[in-house]
C-alpha cells in the first residue's frame, strides 16, 4: 500500500505539539509516510525548521500567512535566506484572506507579492491560501507569474472556474477534511474534476478534522478520510488515490525526497 501524505499541517500548534510523538505514531499507524508542517510566522518558524531536521518524515515550509498581522513582516530576502535549508521545501502560506481581515487589503497583496517573488527567487513551490478573495489571488498570481514557479491551492474551497484557472497556471488543488463535510456539495463536484496528476490531499490540522471526527482536534493520520472520500467520489480506489497524491507531493515539492 502506498503510504499517504498529509501535504498541510500545523504540528507546532497546540495542541498536537504536546503530544507530537503519539500523533506522529498515530499517522504511522493510518498509513501517513510524509507531512509537511507548514509555516505562518516568521516567529515560529525555527520550531518548524527543528521538526522537519529532527524527524525524516516530516518537511517544513517557510512563510507568513495573510491573516498575521503582529508579527515580523517578511521581506523577499528573509524569505529566500531561510529556504536554503534542504528540509525547507515551500514558501508559505501565502496569499489573500478577505473573511478575516477587512479594509484595505494593499498590505497583504503586497505581502503575497514578495512570497511569489522568493518562490521564484528560491525554486521552491508556493502554498497559496485564499478565501473570499479569489479574483484578487488569481490577477496577483498572474501579475507576477507565478505559474514560473508552481504550487498549490492549498485547502481548496472555491469554484470550478477558479480551480479551472489554477489549473491553467500549472498549480495543484489540495482537498482539506471540508470536502466531506455535509454543506460541502459544490466542492464536491470540484473534486470530481481535478486531473489526478495535479490532486493533493491534506489535514490543515489541529482544524478542520474530517467526518467522522468533525468537530474535534484534526490530525495527520485523519489524511485517510480525505483519501476516502475522494476515492468515493472519483469511483477508483483507495490505493489510487494514495498512489497519485503521493506521487504529486514529491513530483511538486521537488526537494522533498521520496521513501526509498
Amino acid at each position: 500500500m502506498t503510504p499517504l501524505v498529509d501535504s498541510h499541517c500545523h504540528l507546532n500548534f497546540e495542541p498536537l505539539n504536546a503530544g507530537l510523538e503519539d500523533v506522529l505514531q498515530r499517522a504511522r499507524d493510518n498509513g501517513v509516510g510524509h507531512m509537511l508542517c507548514v509555516s505562518v510566522t516568521l516567529e515560529t518558524f525555527p520550531e518548524i525548521r527543528a521538526l522537519a531536521h529532527g524527524h525524516a518524515n516530516l518537511f517544513a515550509s517557510v512563510g507568513v500567512h495573510p491573516n498575521e498581522r503582529e508579527g515580523r513582516e517578511p521581506s523577499v530576502e528573509d524569505l529566500t535566506s531561510l529556504a536554503d535549508d534542504a528540509r525547507v521545501v515551500a514558501i508559505g502560506e501565502t496569499g489573500l484572506d478577505y473573511y478575516r481581515s477587512q479594509g484595505d487589503m494593499g498590505w497583504q497583496q503586497e505581502r503575497f507579492r514578495r512570497h511569489i517573488r522568493a518562490a521564484k527567487k528560491s525554486g521552491k513551490p508556493l502554498i497559496i491560501h485564499t478565501r473570499e478573495a479569489a479574483a484578487d489571488t488569481l490577477r496577483i498570481m498572474r501579475e507576477e507569474r507565478a505559474e514560473e514557479i508552481g504550487g498549490v491551492m492549498h485547502c481548496f474551497t472555491e469554484s470550478r472556474d477558479v480551480a479551472h484557472v489554477a489549473l491553467d497556471l500549472g498549480f495543484y488543488i489540495s482537498f482539506s477534511g471540508i470536502v466531506t463535510f455535509r454543506n460541502a456539495e459544490a466542492l464536491r463536484e470540484v473534486a470530481k474534476q481535478v486531473p489526478q496528476d495535479r490532486l493533493l490531499i491534506e489535514t490543515d490540522a489541529p482544524y478542520l478534522a474530517p467526518v467522522p471526527f468533525r468537530g474535534k482536534t484534526n490530525e495527520p493520520a485523519f489524511v485517510k478520510h480525505v483519501a476516502e472520500c475522494l476515492a468515493t467520489l472519483r469511483a477508483t480506489s483507495f490505493e489510487d488515490i494514495a498512489e497519485h497524491t503521493t506521487r504529486n507531493f514529491f513530483a511538486l515539492f521537488r526537494q522533498a525526497k521520496p521513501p526509498a
